[in-house]
Formats: structure tokens, sequence, C-alpha cells
């Protein structure tokens, strides 16, 4: 049976993986993300050590380059992340492993995941965005991730912000006052002076975070049309948070979008991850398959 590797890849840790789907892991390790040469050192002497994989598939933070045309596929571009930025992640496995490469953003690959064995099975066109330490969205459309100039930024749309409500200007080093500057685990720490997993229910964080995500909520809604919105990352493990996202979504919305999923079934439509905390490893051994293929 052939072995499957994934390096789901983020700005804050590591997690490699060795196996066949989610009922099958034969091994995994997570990590702190270091220097590049550090970081990606262990990832391959892991799968030296505990595959051969046949093949291994990057769901990598961003931005990066996924175009196989591009003098640039397979590096990491424009980060913000110190030192990473204009690294050649494809390559530097390749070359260590000699095996088939997939590669794509961290949320496209999630994405992926989901799709083939968690909440959005059977779906063709969805999206999936992770609310940590970033905000990123992916998807598929027709049943493909989500491409085109590079790969979506869903994190980096802007959002209507009222400066006397809200006088914090956010905290992304490119727009500011974007979904991510505003509604990160980073923005909700710098505008109350607490990390999120030390808010209170009743904190007012809480309702200013569903007030930002329902309005981005509703404009991916608009745009994209999508069948299912799956929500991840460590903010969204705040259990009251996707109730009253899912509230501010239909409230943004006020009508226009006459479907049942909208008007009766918001419960399923904006849904946490079947697969929980392994989406984007299970997406990168998604991602490896298809690159053997």
């Amino acid at each position: 049976m052939a072995l499957w590797g994934g390096i789901e890849a983020g700005g804050t840790k590591f997690v490699c993986a060795v196996g066949t789907g989610p009922d099958d892991i034969r091994h995994e390790i997570r990590y702190p993300t270091g220097s590049p040469d550090e970081t990606l050192a262990t990832a391959v002497e892991f799968f030296k050590l505990r595959g051969p994989a046949d093949a291994v598939g990057i769901a990598s933070f961003g931005p990066i380059d996924p175009n196989p045309a591009s003098s640039a596929y397979g590096h990491i571009t424009t980060t913000p992340k110190e030192g990473w930025a204009n690294v050649d992640f494809v390559g530097a496995v390749q070359s260590a492993l000699d095996v088939p490469v997939g590669f794509d953003t961290d949320v496209n690959a999630a994405a992926l995941g989901e799709w083939k064995w968690g909440a959005a099975q059977g779906l063709d066109t969805f999206l999936y965005l992770t609310v940590g330490t970033g905000i990123g969205g992916g998807g598929l459309a027709n049943g493909k991730p989500m491409r085109g100039l590079l790969h979506p930024e869903m994190g980096h749309i802007a959002l209507p912000r009222d400066p006397s409500v809200d006088p914090f200007e956010g905290v992304c080093p490119y727009h500011g006052d974007c979904l991510e500057g505003l509604a990160s685990g980073p923005a909700i720490q710098a505008r109350w002076g607490t990390p999120v997993e030390e808010l209170l229910d009743e904190h007012p964080a809480w309702e200013l975070e569903a007030h930002y995500l329902g309005a981005a909520l509703a404009s991916f809604i608009c745009v994209l049309s999508p069948q299912r919105i799956v929500l991840g990352g460590g903010v969204m493990k705040h259990a009251p948070l996707i109730r009253a996202v899912r509230k501010e979504t239909r409230a943004r919305l006020n009508g226009y979008i006459q479907s049942p999923a909208i008007l009766e079934e918001m419960e399923r439509y904006i849904a946490a991850p079947a697969l929980g905390d392994r989406s984007g490893v299970l997406g990168a051994i998604a991602l490896a398959q298809g690159a053997a293929s």
C-alpha cells in the first residue's frame, strides 16, 4: 500500500504526518516553526526516519507561488514571517527526499481535506476559512482548488470599520484594518491586551469578532456563492463564536439571498471542520496523493 507524507506548515508550528487518510496516520510530529533551515531539516529527517513516503504534500502558510509554470513555483513569497520570504519550500523537500511533491496554501489544502474526508463531502463549491494567528481562506470551485493569478487571499479583504465604535487601526503590516488586521488572534490580543484563550464568554471582544467575521462571510457568499462555509482555526475554538457568526451573517445578508441553506439550515451551512485540527495535514496528504497520480 502506498504511503503519503503531509506537511502542514504554519506560522507558529509545523505538523508532519505519514499515512493514507484520517483513519490511518502511522506517524506524526508537531514542532514550533523556527528558521527555514532548521524547520525544514526537521521535516526531512522525520520523513527519512518514518517514511518512506511515495509522495509528499505541502500545505503552506503564504503568500506562495502555486503556479508550476512560474520561476518562483514552490516558493513562499511576501510573507511577513521573519526569515521565510522567498524560501524555496518545494525545492528543498524535493531535493532531499526525491519524491513527487504537491504544493498549495494551508487553507486550500485544509479545504481539500474537508472535501475528501470531512464537512464538505459531496459538495463541489465551498469555502474553508481559518481564523487564528492569521486569517486565510481557500476552497474548491467545481471540485478544483481555487487558484488564478495566484491563490485566494480572503484574510486581506477590506471591511467597513467605524472608528467611533472601534478605534483600533489593525495589525496587518500591509493593509492595517483588513479582515486579518481586525479579527485575527494577534489583532484581538493587541486590541484588548488579553490573549484570546483568556477572554471570558461575556467579553465584548466576541461581539466585535462576530461582527467582522459576519461581514466578511456575507461578502464571500455574495461573490462566490459557496454551498457551505467551514470555519476553523484557534479563534473559532471559542464555542459560542460560531453561533454568533451565523447570526451576524444572516443579519448582514438581510434576506437578499433566498436559499434554504441561509434561511433554514444555517447550522449546517456555516460549519466547524469535521476533521478538527487535522484538516490541514490531511489536506497535505491529499495533495501528496494528487502529486503521485
